[in-house]
């Protein structure tokens, strides 16, 4: 199960990312935490990377590998939006990622510390749903680089945004990975809508399933170190986002979470 969202929560004790790490142990399921410190929309700070925040972040890491034993923390999420619109933060971030990774290996070296790519920009994917140009040449995998250290590499992956249908996506979409990076690889969001909107984009549950089964087919060659697919029950947030639950709002179950099953069980 996981846990995304402002870095600060770390520092906070009855925020949802401790509330998640703490009830693992009760419900026998393992918390994936991811932090975020930035805005993906917009490429802004949540608050400045200077000195004293930046030793906030590391301090409020520690504190929880240290409390929770975690296996995973996911540090900076979708981070190559960031290097797009802001490269002098991206710069700064990784020197704090290094910073982290030094200090939680230093008390917990089991945890394993990762940074996250929104795969479909990775690859140079901007038109679609994200309202720009798909240009190969402007792919960023060159990226993958600047983390030497990251103990794998993890992708948030919504194909549907750039194709029309689970058919249309190329045979070798995810294994061109393979070719930039011999890490691990995971996949910390998977999604695909289930609904007739927004018009030009429709979908259904149908279509939904199918594309839950070509995604495992086409990542058997990878065996990703984990996968998570973004929604168990459909949200109230903007289309096509509000569809990609694995279940209705109503509680009905869509013919994906079958899907999804047969695949993970």
């Amino acid at each position: 199960m996981s846990w995304a969202g402002d870095w600060q929560e770390f520092s906070s004790g009855g925020s949802g990312a401790n509330t998640v790490a703490a009830l693992a142990a009760t419900y026998g399921y393992l918390p994936m935490l991811e932090t975020q410190f930035f805005t993906q929309a917009t490429g802004k700070l949540l608050r400045p990377l200077n000195e004293a925040n930046t030793q906030a972040y590391i301090a409020g890491a520690v504190a929880m590998v240290e409390k929770y034993k975690l296996k995973y923390l996911g540090v900076g999420i979708e981070v190559n939006i960031l290097a797009a619109k802001s490269p002098e933060d991206f710069d700064d971030f990784i020197r704090l990622f290094q910073e982290v990774y030094a200090a939680v290996k230093a008390k917990s070296p089991d945890t394993r510390v990762f940074t996250i790519f929104q795969l479909e920009v990775m690859k140079g994917l901007n038109g679609g749903l994200f309202g720009g140009i798909n240009d190969p040449s402007k792919s960023q995998w060159a990226l993958l680089d600047r983390f030497p250290q990251s103990d794998f590499f993890a992708f948030t992956t919504y194909p549907g945004l750039i194709y029309g249908s689970p058919s249309d996506i190329p045979a070798g979409y995810y294994d061109e990975i393979r070719t930039h990076t011999n890490k691990p690889v995971a996949f910390s969001e998977i999604g695909w809508h289930s609904s007739a909107v927004p018009s030009g984009w429709e979908s259904s549950e149908a279509e939904q399933a199918d594309f839950v089964n070509l995604f495992f087919e086409r990542t058997r060659g990878i065996k990703p170190e984990f996968l998570i697919w973004s929604f168990l029950y459909d949200q109230a947030v903007p289309a096509p986002f509000h569809s990609m639950g694995l279940y209705r709002a109503d509680g009905i179950a869509k013919p994906a979470w079958d899907a999804w099953r047969s695949r993970v069980g």
